[in-house]
């Protein structure tokens, strides 16, 4: 008797007022489960057993009667004043079908415009993620209520796709792992997915471009970096210093190269196509 109090409470704390029908008679049902008296608004009243009829039969009919009758006043007590008056002279099944011809075309209604936008849901730039899928979560929960749930899956596909493209890679690694999630997880894993874009999504690109500079920086301190010509080699440094030595005439103030002597030697070597006084023509060629 406890539970049934406590179940009859749901229709008792929010009566019908001719907006809510669909919520109303989603608790409606809920507890005429739990009693066990469902069958009296699915099912119109059967027929009256003949006199002759079986004992079971009788009883049948007796107990769906008493049902209708508890039901009946059930839902009438359950509504406004104004609703009571339009179905107390109306049994239970037949006050179900005349409130489902009110007020069903208008949840369908409901359930359309509810069912676009969530379709036609798309993140803007610069919302939160968990904002976003947040509303998308509150459209998947009215049109349950509408009568028309979303399983989980086709329900995380619906955000997903709903989602800016900086989530891209995240949907692309959702999908390849197939990750089994819940809603709530999912709101969960792309609150992560945003913080870490926030914290690393600047400093990835950075790392680049310090990586680069430091390669070029390497390549200016000798890594990586051209031996020298030889030509660039065998230039005399400038500023001939006055205690250099002449290893040919050993005088001091010039090189060998630069020596007079030496450069005289030179000359007529190449004259005569040969070496002469030690000159090698390899000097000549210098």
């Amino acid at each position: 008797m406890a539970n049934t109090i406590s179940l009859r409470s749901l229709l008792e704390n929010e009566k019908l007022n001719g907006i809510n029908f669909l919520d109303w008679f989603h608790n409606l049902r809920i507890v005429l489960k739990q009693e066990r008296k469902e069958h009296v608004i699915e099912k119109p009243a059967p027929k009256d057993p003949c006199v002759d009829a079986p004992t079971a039969e009788k009883d049948k009919f007796k107990k769906y009667m008493d049902d209708m009758v508890d039901v009946g006043c059930l839902m009438l007590a359950t509504m406004t004043p104004k609703l009571q008056k339009q179905h107390e002279d109306i049994v239970a099944y037949e006050m179900i079908q005349n409130l489902k011809e009110i007020y069903e075309g208008q949840a369908r209604q409901e359930r359309y415009e509810t069912s676009k936008a969530l379709f036609q849901c798309k993140m803007n730039e610069g919302s939160p993620v968990g904002a976003h899928v947040i509303k998308m979560m509150s459209y998947i929960q009215a049109l349950e209520k509408l009568g028309f749930p979303l399983n989980d899956e086709l329900a995380i596909d619906v955000v997903l796709q709903s989602l800016k493209d900086s989530f891209n890679q995240f949907v692309l690694n959702f999908n390849m792992n197939e990750i089994n999630k819940t809603l709530p997880q999912l709101l969960g894993m792309l609150r992560t997915a945003e913080s870490n874009m926030k914290k690393g999504g600047s400093k990835s690109i950075l790392m680049v471009r310090e990586v680069k500079r430091g390669n070029k920086v390497a390549k200016s301190k000798g890594i990586g970096k051209s031996k020298p010509k030889e030509k660039d080699a065998l230039k005399p440094e400038k500023g001939i210093s006055k205690d250099r030595k002449c290893f040919y005439c050993e005088k001091f103030g010039h090189w060998k190269r630069n020596c007079p002597l030496y450069l005289e030697e030179v000359k007529k070597a190449k004259a005569n196509g040969a070496s002469s006084s030690g000159i090698d023509v390899n000097d000549v060629n210098i």
